[in-house]
């Protein structure tokens, strides 16, 4: 199978983050099993969800690890021009929900088993296929934490986010969180006798709205678009009609914070003035949603020169999306993004790879193999 044949059966597996995934998992655990790569799956907590992780060379030797999610985001938009997870080709254009984010990476790599297979590698090659990273990176971090028992300490992660092939050193860390608000509910003509939840949410809301005017001041990166962290309110839901007291509100909110900051810090004084309401009556919950680190490769690390040289371009300093590099920079492995495709193409109707971009991909995987042969 070439990385064309590879990408249609990858688009054709449904795998919606926060679904199970064993049809798409099991469908790459036996084409690396034929082409005789070392796989482990490693079912997650949830039960119904498994990372994978595959070894090509000696497991005991440092090497690389290719590191990437098989999950994707709904693809429920009409604006779809054909099936979202039937792989079309039009001209060079590859369309379908997670051609570029991010299973135009995964069928590169896959590609690549064969003629890494009979390189002989002296140094392995590594794959870490994760699940439920378009709903913050929940997959990976259970996949990193059984990293010493699969394989001695990887020399780097690349991660195959769509970059147009272009390395980057860094991107920012995210934290999210829900606040639900329950207070009582009854007929708007009595107030006196509710608790009114939306109006409760309103202090924490503007607590929300004040953070994010404060952190436009700094610290500042200038290596990120904007260059300070963020932080946004992105779903107020609450009420059933004008004429009821509503009984409960709920706020999402999200930070997105430069290097040196913890992102969920940020979040903080949004939960305290929300708990603060308790004393009045009201019992509030505080939910994480999602949590990753920024990733912030130094200029001159050994990683980021082995990818200047294998692309022929220095790595760009940062981007504004978030990966799980961040998650394995964390746990002492060096790591940087270089993948297939463009970010501005990922999570709309009629995503698309450009098949140079999906060979592309493929050689520099083979050109990394021929490094670890030598």
């Amino acid at each position: 199978m070439d990385v064309f044949d590879i990408l249609d059966r990858l688009v054709a597996f449904p795998s919606v983050a926060g679904k199970p995934n064993g049809d798409i998992a099991g469908w790459i655990e036996a084409h690396l099993v034929e082409h005789g790569a070392q796989v482990t799956v490693l079912p997650g907590p949830e039960g119904d969800r498994s990372n994978l992780f595959a070894t090509i060379g000696p497991a005991d030797v440092p090497g690389y690890i290719l590191s990437g999610h098989m999950d994707v985001v709904p693809a429920g938009e009409p604006q779809w021009s054909s099936a979202p997870f039937a792989l079309r080709r039009e001209g060079t254009r590859l369309y379908g929900r997670g051609t570029t984010d991010m299973k135009g990476f995964l069928a590169a790599a896959l590609a690549a088993v064969p003629a890494l297979t009979g390189l002989g590698l002296a140094r392995p090659i590594h794959l870490a296929f994760s699940y439920d990273e378009e709903v913050g990176c929940r997959g990976v971090p259970h996949l990193i934490a059984r990293l010493p028992e699969l394989c001695a300490k990887p020399l780097g992660v690349i991660v195959g986010e769509p970059s147009g092939m272009r390395a980057v050193r860094g991107h920012k860390g995210k934290a999210a969180g829900r606040v639900t608000i329950n207070g009582r509910s009854g007929h708007s003509s009595r107030p006196d006798l509710g608790l009114n939840a939306i109006h409760a949410m309103a202090g924490a809301l503007s607590t929300a709205v004040s953070e994010a005017e404060r952190l436009a001041n700094g610290p500042f990166d200038p290596a990120f678009e904007p260059p300070y962290s963020s932080l946004q309110a992105g779903v107020v839901a609450g009420g059933q009609s004008v004429n009821i007291i509503p009984g409960t509100c709920t706020l999402d909110l999200e930070a997105r914070a430069i290097p040196g900051v913890d992102p969920a810090s940020l979040l903080t004084s949004v939960k305290a003035r929300a708990e603060a309401l308790a004393v009045e009556g009201f019992r509030v919950e505080w939910t994480p949603m999602s949590a990753y680190p920024a990733l912030s490769l130094p200029q001159d690390a050994a990683l980021a020169a082995l990818l200047a040289d294998l692309t022929g371009e220095a790595p760009l300093a940062a981007v504004s999306y978030g990966t799980e590099a961040g998650l394995y920079q964390a746990a002492g492995v060096d790591a940087i993004i270089c993948g297939p495709g463009d970010i501005d193409r990922a999570h709309k109707p009629d995503e698309y790879i450009l098949t140079s971009e999906l060979a592309a991909c493929q050689r520099l995987i083979e050109a990394l193999g021929a490094r670890c042969a030598a």
